[in-house]
Formats: C-alpha cells, structure tokens, sequence
C-alpha cells in the first residue's frame, strides 16, 4: 500500500483561511478596544455608506495585510501613521508597499 500524496492545494487553502480568519479577529479586537481610534472611524463610516460587515472587515483586513507584509519584507516596527491614513482611506485599497 503506497503512501497517500499530501494535498499541498488543501493545505495552501487552509493556511490562507487561517490567516485570513487571524487578520479578521485583529480587526475585530481593534474595532472593540477603539485601538487605534482610526479602525473603529473606519468600520462606523463604511456602515454609514452601505458597507456589509464582512466586506468591511476583509477591506480592513487586507490594510493590515499589506502594513504586515511590509514589516517583514523591511524587517522595521509596525508604521502606525501609515496604517491609521490607509484605514481612512478605505474603500480606496492601498498600493501594495515595496
């Protein structure tokens, strides 16, 4: 009997949802500890304009996505001006940083 093949599609979709669920709760706790005050502004705003939560919460998500990338790639602190302006800047995405 021959070992089973890994399924390294299923486990790249697994850890894509386990990340994307993990962003999502920071923003949720972001949004419920009003830190930083620019994620609660955010959430409030895109709801007043007829955003879904979930919409929003993925919108938000990938800002901080984007702001994480960035840490990693440069190898620096967390840029809390830029995440708070790219925050309010939402629904417009912003560019990928490099």
């Amino acid at each position: 009997m021959s070992e089973p093949t890994p399924d390294t599609h299923q486990d790249d979709n697994d850890e894509e949802a386990f990340t994307e669920n993990t962003l999502i709760e920071a923003i949720e706790n972001q949004i419920e500890s009003d830190n930083p005050p620019a994620a609660k502004a955010t959430f409030n705003k895109l709801t007043l304009v007829g955003y879904e939560r979930d919409e929003i919460l993925n919108l938000m998500a990938h800002v901080l996505a984007v702001e994480i990338d960035a840490i990693l790639e440069e190898d620096r602190a967390f840029d809390t001006q830029w995440y708070e302006t790219a925050l309010r800047a939402l629904p417009e995405l912003p560019p990928e940083k490099k």
